[in-house]
C-alpha cells in the first residue's frame, strides 16, 4: 500500500501543481488585460485633454486675432494723441529755448 499511497500522493501533487499553474496563468492574463485596459483609458483621457487644450488655444487665437483690428485702431489713436501732446509741449517751451539760445550766442566771454 505504501507504493500506491505514494503514487496517489504524487498524483495529488502533480494535480495541485497544474492547478496552481492555471491560477498563475489566469492571474497573468487578468493582469495583462487590465494593463491593456488602463493603457486604452489613459490614451482616451490624453486624447480628450489634448482636444480640450487645442479648443482652448484656438478660442484664444480667435479672440486675440479678432481684437487685433481694434487694438491697431486704439494704438493709432493713442499715438496720434501723444503726437499732438508733444507738439503742444514743444510749442509751449519753444520761446524759452529760443531766448536761451540767443542769450548764449550773443554773450561774449573773454
Amino acid at each position: 500500500m505504501d507504493a500506491s499511497r505514494r503514487q496517489g500522493g504524487i498524483q495529488q501533487l502533480l494535480a495541485a501543481e497544474q492547478e496552481a499553474q492555471q491560477i498563475v496563468n489566469a492571474a497573468r492574463n487578468a493582469k495583462s488585460a487590465r494593463l491593456r485596459q488602463a493603457k486604452e483609458e489613459a490614451e482616451r483621457e490624453i486624447a480628450e485633454y489634448r482636444a480640450q487644450m487645442e479648443a482652448d488655444f484656438q478660442r484664444k487665437v480667435a479672440e486675440s486675432s479678432g481684437d487685433s483690428g481694434a487694438n491697431v485702431k486704439r494704438l493709432e489713436q493713442e499715438t496720434d494723441e501723444k503726437i499732438v501732446q508733444l507738439k503742444q509741449q514743444a510749442a509751449n517751451v519753444s520761446p524759452e529755448v529760443i531766448q536761451m539760445l540767443l542769450r548764449h550766442v550773443t554773450t561774449v566771454k573773454n
